[in-house]
């Protein structure tokens, strides 16, 4: 038990220093080669601020652990919206001006419908995987499309400003992209046997495991991003990471998933956590979208899905540790 809490105190960690230092060097190494800032926002910084998920979600399902990666998956999705975009608005209120993101919302949802509706059956099938990985290619052809086109959208804009104030050399580019990749593997295995190790001694499920500290810990990157971006008044950038984010999860993560392990999944889940995602997901798609006015994410609404959130976290940790 104590080897197995040192390994999620330490494997958590490196593993969101090694996930930013990845994505720094990829990011690098493409401003080097001229890819412009709106497709390493979009496709190479929305990949790395979900390769936390991917790499644990990856090597939990090698191992027969699909609560841990779906768990995962979805719970992150929650803790994006819930808090990090929630404690986001608190902070300071995000207002929508990227036609970008405009798009991005509506997809989004569509995701989130297309994988509900494919585990109402609660079975996660290698065709549901396949169907959500071409999804994801699709996504990652949309995504270029619009970063090839959108080049004075807001939103690349900001992409410019962060790229520019980070720029570093490319050979250093190059090691930290392939040191992060490294620790990340390795970071991901330890923190995987660590939550498995907890979840047998108290004798609860590795999908609660998933959904609560995994969860938020591989949302931490999101929330320090998004806060950083509304600092310096970069709103789009902080939507846009969360939104990215919640997009990987379920096509890449769920999908990586579903192909190496297919699985049945419990009732509670889906009633439960899934159905949660769902709400989430269409209450920011309600706030953001801004019909007949700008779409913004005010104070009032953040503080409903911070209370929201800890609402959820509290019957998660109740049923599961206490009743």
């Amino acid at each position: 038990m104590i080897l197995a809490t040192v390994a999620i105190l330490v494997g958590l960690p490196v593993l969101l220093w090694s996930a930013g230092k990845f994505v720094d060097g990829a990011s690098g190494v493409a401003r080097h080669f001229g890819v412009s800032p709106l497709i390493i926002g979009m496709i190479i910084i929305g990949f790395g601020t979900s390769a936390p998920e991917i790499i644990v979600s990856v090597f939990a399902s090698v191992q027969g652990n699909s609560g841990i990666a779906l768990g995962n998956a979805f719970g992150s999705n929650i803790a994006n919206i819930g808090l990090v975009l929630g404690l986001t608005a608190l902070f300071s209120p995000i207002a929508v001006r990227s036609e970008i993101i405009r798009r991005e919302l509506p997809i989004m949802l569509a995701i989130t419908f297309i994988a509900t509706w494919q585990l109402l059956d609660l079975n996660l099938s290698k065709d549901d995987a396949f169907t959500l990985l071409g999804l994801f290619l699709l996504l990652m052809g949309w995504s270029i499309w619009q970063g090839i086109k959108g080049k004075n959208d807001s939103l690349a804009s900001e992409y410019e400003n962060e790229l520019e104030s980070g720029a570093t050399p490319v050979k250093a580019n190059v090691v930290w992209l392939l040191a992060g990749l490294v620790l990340l593997i390795a970071s991901s295995r330890i923190l995987v046997w660590g939550a498995v190790e907890i979840a047998t001694h108290f004798g609860v499920s590795d999908t609660i495991i998933g959904l609560t500290i995994i969860a938020v810990g591989t949302s931490l990157p999101e929330l320090a991003s998004s806060l950083m971006a509304v600092r310096k008044k970069e709103h789009d950038l902080a939507l846009g990471n969360v939104i990215g984010s919640n997009m990987f999860n379920i096509l890449a993560v769920v999908g990586l998933a579903g192909v190496i392990h297919p699985t049945q999944i419990d009732s509670s889940f889906f009633y439960r956590d899934i159905m949660v995602m769902v709400a989430f997901s269409v209450a920011l798609f309600i706030f953001c979208i801004g019909i007949k006015r700008q779409g913004r994410l005010n104070r009032l609404e953040g503080g409903a899905f911070c209370l929201a959130y800890i609402g959820y976290t509290w019957y998660l940790i109740n049923s599961a540790f206490i009743g």
